[in-house]
């Protein structure tokens, strides 16, 4: 499925200036049409998922209790 610059900047969350900037160093593949920029929005899967598996790891890390520090309870 082909979006607009501005539906895609929706999608990624991020400003349509940045978009711009990835597609012309190449990093957002893109069509040219004639008339205005088309973006394939099957290229961000891979995106979507390593961003998932990654707020997922964060959780894992925020609930993981910190454990005590060994010189805390060692009295000279």
């Amino acid at each position: 499925m082909y979006k607009s610059i501005e539906e895609t900047a929706i999608d990624l969350g991020m400003p349509e200036d940045q978009v711009m900037r990835l597609i012309y160093e190449g990093r957002i593949r893109s069509v040219y049409d004639g008339q205005q920029i088309l973006i394939n929005s099957g290229q961000f899967s891979t995106y979507f998922k390593q961003l998932e598996r990654i707020k997922e790891e964060i959780e894992i890390w925020r609930a993981t209790p910190i454990p005590e520090d060994i010189d805390v309870k060692d009295e000279d």
